[in-house]
């Protein structure tokens, strides 16, 4: 069967960031990966939900996750990764992109960093691997497609309906919350088709986090 993976920092970020792409395509038999909260039962629950409607399958893992957002060694989190994803053939691959999709959650941009890293040794096939592409206008701003995406997708009231009751019904988050005004009605992508556009990728976000350490 093929096969792609959507693999983010949180539970939630699936649905947020691409939703909508998940619901539209189950005949790529989509698993989620999450690297954080499964020690959080009332979010692992959630996520367990989300899934379902969805219809994915997928798996969390306990990453570091506090607050403060202490830098995680590049190694820490491909280990993650890599454990986490049930297979190591994909068609296609989803994640965050290298800045993340808003102002600023470190985890996000070092999944992107991780992803990329084990794409571009082999230690994950896909034949392509695709990053969220949204942007912002700084701290508080909502995310809204990147105007560099090349893969953009406008839901249909239907669709981008089913994904709000996700947000508001399976996550608890409110209408009118940060995560409900986030959740964009247009899903947008960057695809990588192949690994030197991942390293040149992986290389200026590389850069771009040492300038900030």
């Amino acid at each position: 069967m093929t096969a792609a993976a959507v693999v983010v920092a949180h539970p939630d970020d699936e649905t947020l960031w691409a939703g909508g792409e998940i619901m539209a395509h189950p005949d790529l038999g989509w698993v989620v990966v999450s690297l954080c909260r499964a020690s959080d039962p009332d979010r692992a629950r959630r996520f367990a939900e989300a899934l379902r409607a969805l219809g994915a399958t997928g798996v969390m893992g306990d990453l570091d996750d506090s607050p403060d957002q202490p830098p995680l060694s590049p190694e820490v989190v491909e280990k993650f990764v890599f454990d986490l994803l049930p297979a190591r053939r994909y068609v296609r691959v989803l994640t965050h992109g290298p800045r993340g999709e808003y102002t600023r959650h470190r985890r996000h941009e070092e999944t992107c960093r991780a992803v990329l890293s084990l794409w571009c040794r082999d230690a994950i096939e896909a034949d392509e691997v695709w990053l969220f592409a949204y942007e912002d206008d700084g701290e508080g701003g909502l995310p809204r497609p990147a105007a560099q995406a090349q893969v953009r997708r406008p839901l249909s009231p239907g669709l981008w309906q089913r994904k709000l009751d996700i947000v508001t019904r399976v996550y608890g988050f409110a209408p009118g919350s940060w995560e409900f005004r986030a959740a964009p009605q247009e899903e947008a992508f960057q695809p990588l088709r192949n690994r030197d556009d991942a390293r040149a990728v992986l290389a200026r976000a590389c850069r771009r986090e040492g300038e900030h350490a």
